[in-house]
């Protein structure tokens, strides 16, 4: 009889610690913290625009934006989609301590002219500029 007795209490057992395992490993994850959240890092991102959509060709013009998400001093390159590349142009800045940043381009390319900033891994929107 006593056999038996340790026999049922140790099937018992083991059926406690599978459900509880099982019921452990189901248990939903703890939700972040708004501490958490707030140190999440932030997603870096460029923002372009033209001081004008069309100029004469090789009359100067301004691009600005900002960057956020990158460090402060990251240079940041002007791009022309020519045929199906984007050309880096010899017009870069690097961002201020605020991440805004503003430099001058001159183009010679007539027609429309599609135009893109560059920084770190990250690329803006395009904008285009007409060259007459």
């Amino acid at each position: 009889m006593n056999r038996a007795y340790r026999l049922a209490a140790a099937g018992v057992l083991s059926a406690a610690l599978v459900a509880g395992t099982a019921a452990a490993a189901s248990a939903a994850p703890a939700a972040p913290t708004a501490h958490a959240a707030a140190k999440a890092p932030q997603k870096a991102a460029l923002t372009a625009k033209a001081s004008t959509g069309s100029v004469k060709a090789w009359q100067e013009f301004r691009i600005s934006g900002t960057s956020t998400g990158l460090k402060a001093g990251t240079k940041v390159t002007v791009q022309q989609k020519q045929g199906a590349k984007w050309v880096s142009l010899p017009a870069s800045v690097k961002t201020g301590k605020t991440g805004a940043y503003s430099l001058r381009v001159k183009l010679g390319i007539k027609g429309v002219n599609q135009l893109r900033v560059a920084g770190g891994d990250v690329v803006s929107p395009v904008f285009k500029v007409t060259v007459r």
